[in-house]
């Protein structure tokens, strides 16, 4: 039987808004979303999304952007828990699916360790909506039998990739918050095997209003990121299956393999 503080203790409901188009949340989301006390918003949400917040629900904006000035993951948990101990239901709103490059492992432990009930709620990941969204699949009986979602930036340097034993898998390899370090990770690739003509894409704010993408290949991905401009957040997909891409652009990448930013 639960005591009168446990009865009157909040939860917390870590939920994915998805790659950015607020049409791809679930309902789920939503119905958390409008019955949220209070919200704890990533950057990367879609700002339409809190049009389905309740009126008079508090919206916190707590930035989490690579290669920006974030708010503490610390002070973040600390906050989640002191709402939920005040009786509210918390939503902590990330983009794209809080358990895929999220934190929402660590966050939801923290909580748990604080006696705080936790439910998750799932949304699209961007490393699916980004190809998805030119027209690439991630699996193909000809050309990929498995993918592997990846990211391009270890917490430490000791906890990057094996990019050696990726490059030998033979399957599609999905990147986070690889920009930054792409010249790096095409060189590890190379070096294991990868061969330069390999197909890559790299789509950046994926569905919405500010996408662009570029299709390239492993060999000239640097230098055509560089002329692209595109910068985080951004995917990157390397392997055959970005043959699949819309026909507009990979005709450009067998006209002209150097480098085409669109």
């Amino acid at each position: 039987m639960k005591t009168q503080d446990q009865a009157a203790q909040g939860k917390v409901a870590l939920v994915g808004a998805g790659p950015g188009d607020p049409e791809l949340l679930t309902l789920k989301a939503v119905k958390a979303i409008f019955r949220a006390d209070v919200l704890l918003v990533d950057d990367l949400v879609n700002p339409d999304i809190l049009d389905h917040a309740r009126f008079g629900a508090r919206i916190i904006h707590v930035g989490k952007r690579g290669g920006c000035q974030s708010t503490p993951q610390e002070f973040i948990e600390r906050l989640m828990i002191a709402e939920a101990r005040a009786g509210h239901f918390v939503v902590r709103l990330k983009g794209g699916d809080p358990f895929i490059f999220g934190r929402g492992g660590e966050e939801r432990a923290h909580l748990l360790d604080a006696g705080i009930e936790v439910d998750i709620i799932n949304g699209i990941s961007s490393g699916l909506a980004a190809p998805s969204s030119i027209g690439i699949p991630l699996t193909h009986r000809d050309w990929s039998q498995g993918a592997v979602f990846v990211t391009g930036h270890g917490k430490t340097a000791d906890a990057n990739p094996d990019w050696d034993a990726l490059a030998k898998l033979g399957m599609t390899l999905v990147i986070y918050m690889g920009v930054a370090r792409c010249r790096e990770i095409q060189q590890a690739l190379l070096a294991g095997g990868k061969p330069a003509s390999t197909p890559v894409a790299v789509v950046h704010a994926a569905t919405s209003g500010s996408q662009a993408q570029l299709i390239t290949t492993l060999g000239d991905l640097p230098a055509a990121l560089t002329e692209s401009r595109l910068a985080s957040p951004s995917i990157i997909v390397i392997g055959d299956v970005v043959r699949c891409a819309s026909q507009d652009l990979f005709h450009r990448l067998t006209a002209e393999p150097d480098r085409i930013a669109g």
